[in-house]
């Protein structure tokens, strides 16, 4: 009795990781669309950053990898990989590496940053064309 319970389960099991695979239908994506909050002076501000650049945000350097996006007609989602260095103004422009990972739009607590300062989440993945149509949000903060 139990081992055909054992097989339905693995069967079973096996047809929801086919499911949830076919579902994750990633397109790349040209274009990152990030949000940061300056906790100091409650201030967000949105900005773009193209795959394999990069962008400050205070004392902040982030770069975007990769930037994938879920087309249309499936649930919408978005993520990217992402590596955020602070880079300490010391003369002698030292960095430590605080975040590298994957960014989810959907679920922005799941591989957040963590920084006494500063907080960033990614917002949308977009084309160049929707990046250029779309108009800019504030813009990032320079440094003080």
């Amino acid at each position: 009795m139990k081992r055909p319970l054992a097989i339905a389960a693995v069967f079973s099991t096996c047809a929801l990781l086919g499911t949830a695979a076919a579902a994750l239908d990633y397109r790349p994506q040209a274009v990152a669309e990030l949000q940061g909050l300056d906790k100091i002076t409650a201030r967000i501000s949105t900005f773009k950053v193209p795959v394999g650049e990069t962008a400050k945000f205070g004392s902040l350097e982030i770069t975007v990898d990769a930037c994938y996006r879920t087309p249309p007609e499936e649930l919408p989602e978005s993520a990217s990989f992402v590596k955020i260095s602070d880079v300490h103004d010391d003369g002698r422009e030292t960095s430590e590496q605080l975040f590298s990972g994957w960014m989810f739009a959907s679920t922005p607590g799941l591989s957040g940053m963590e920084h006494p300062v500063y907080d960033v989440w990614l917002k949308e993945c977009v084309s160049k064309k929707e990046a250029q149509a779309a108009p800019q949000g504030q813009p990032a903060p320079k440094d003080n």
